[in-house]
């Protein structure tokens, strides 16, 4: 048990800041850069950047060069590390408030079909009660290794009940044969007979749009005001040629921490996906 004189835990000195909580809560929806944290936080810049170190050093966010503009950084929340320090502040204040993070889940609701073509009225099976599928939509540049891993890896963790599609900017001709590798070979997923779509032949509204290259993202294109939008600043696998199948297999980790990150934001969400035509 803790005793009266003893410091609150590392995680409660750096939370506890009303500052570094706003930037925390920004961050826990996808990765932003100082200025838009800025914004959010109406507070100045060299005030945000000097939180921001703070958070950097006690190992809550990270932050990454932009790999479309150099002179910006993404800044990110890590979710495993604040899920580990939020169970050990349980534990430092009572010893039976230990406990071990439970992994992200959907909610046992009615199965959907495994596809994200689906019909205007798709819901749950079971009455009107039930909300209609959430739709998520994965968009980088080529649509041939990141956006498609993320899609694969949603469609496998929700079992079918969230409508999942991915499309580029400007797509590749085909899948890289490494992305379909290491999906294969580790998580037991096949995309073998995917391709790459365009962001144009898309359809459907999407609950969720994030981006997962930051050029994809500030190019900005025009993916609708209805949606919720993200970006998870993600590096480009098929550019560390040297690496090969291992960085394949380190992106595809991550977003497979990101994609079960996500269920449940996606099971509290209300709004029906509304899809207008099925994309090819």
């Amino acid at each position: 048990m803790a005793s009266p004189s003893q410091a609150a835990p590392a995680f409660v000195r750096l939370a506890a800041h009303p500052l570094r909580w706003r930037l925390l809560t920004a961050l826990a929806d996808g990765d932003l850069r100082v200025r838009e944290l800025t914004d959010l936080a109406a507070a100045p810049q060299n005030l945000v950047s000097y939180h921001l170190r703070l958070l950097r050093d006690g190992g809550l966010v990270t932050a990454a060069r932009s790999s479309h503009d150099g002179r910006d950084s993404y800044y990110r929340l890590d979710l495993e590390r604040c899920a580990h320090a939020l169970a050990g502040t349980g534990a430092a204040l009572h010893p039976a408030l230990r406990c071990t993070p439970a992994p992200p889940r959907l909610p046992d609701d009615s199965r959907l079909p495994d596809d994200s073509r689906l019909p205007d009225d798709s819901r749950f099976p079971g009455g009107p009660e039930r909300r209609a599928a959430p739709a998520v939509l994965f968009v980088c540049t080529g649509n041939s290794a990141r956006s498609p891993i993320a899609e694969a890896l949603l469609r496998h963790h929700s079992g079918g009940r969230v409508a999942t599609a991915s499309a580029g900017t400007r797509p590749k001709p085909e899948m890289h044969p490494r992305a379909v590798q290491v999906l294969r070979e580790r998580y037991g997923i096949d995309i073998s007979g995917q391709r790459p779509r365009p962001l144009d032949a898309l359809r459907r509204r999407f609950d969720r749009v994030i981006t997962l290259c930051d050029k994809a993202r500030e190019a900005r294109p025009d993916l609708g005001d209805h949606a919720r939008h993200a970006h998870w600043s993600t590096p480009d696998p098929a550019a560390a040629a040297p690496d090969g199948l291992a960085a394949f297999g380190r992106v595809a980790a991550d977003l497979d921490t990101r994609v079960r990150h996500l269920l449940p934001l996606l099971a509290q969400n209300p709004q029906a996906a509304q899809t207008t035509e099925a994309h090819p």
